[in-house]
């Protein structure tokens, strides 16, 4: 199986789940991680699955406006560092640019704050709806991993994006 996790992140939560997921999927699978930006104008050629994820802004995907808070909230912040490509485009502009697929296996996943989801949302689900709306096929319902006050990923969450991967994989093996 071939498959391409791509990710949008800020603060490196995102990345490392990412990166985490990939690991999951066990040595079977030939897996690339990318942030969004190098993914952005490349065809999804060849894969068999692809896994989508970014932080949850606002409780949705992240826009232009969100992320530039972002990007605030990171010079005001002793030891929160910003990722590389921050300040680029996201998920959602990325996901305008992907044409139609054919029955590519897809899932979705986000991070967000530790807090009930009524309070946070979660960017997850808008993924999803927009891989579905462009032909992907879902393999596993949308998952957040949760991050702390101080946009830390929570202890355990690494642990389970690799269960995740896990279970991602198997699922599109079996179908």
């Amino acid at each position: 199986m071939r498959a391409l996790v791509v990710y949008e992140s800020m603060f490196g939560n995102t990345r490392r789940v990412a990166e985490q997921i990939a690991q999951g999927m066990g040595p079977d699978a030939e897996v690339t991680v990318s942030s969004v930006q190098e993914v952005f104008g490349s065809p999804l050629i060849g894969f068999d699955l692809v896994v989508v994820g970014g932080p949850t802004h606002v409780h949705g995907m992240s826009r232009p406006t969100s992320r530039t808070a972002a990007v605030d909230k990171a010079d005001k912040v002793p030891d929160l560092a910003l990722e590389p490509d921050a300040g680029g485009p996201g998920l959602r502009e990325w996901l305008d640019t992907v044409g139609p697929v054919s029955a590519i296996r897809a899932a979705a996943f986000d991070t967000r704050a530790d807090a009930p989801e009524i309070l946070t949302g979660h960017a997850s689900h808008g993924i999803a709806k927009r891989l579905r709306r462009h032909g992907f096929v879902l393999v596993a319902d949308p998952e957040s991993f949760l991050v702390d006050k101080h946009d830390r990923l929570l202890d355990d969450e690494a642990e389970r994006a690799v269960e995740w991967g896990e279970a991602v994989a198997a699922s599109t093996m079996v179908r």
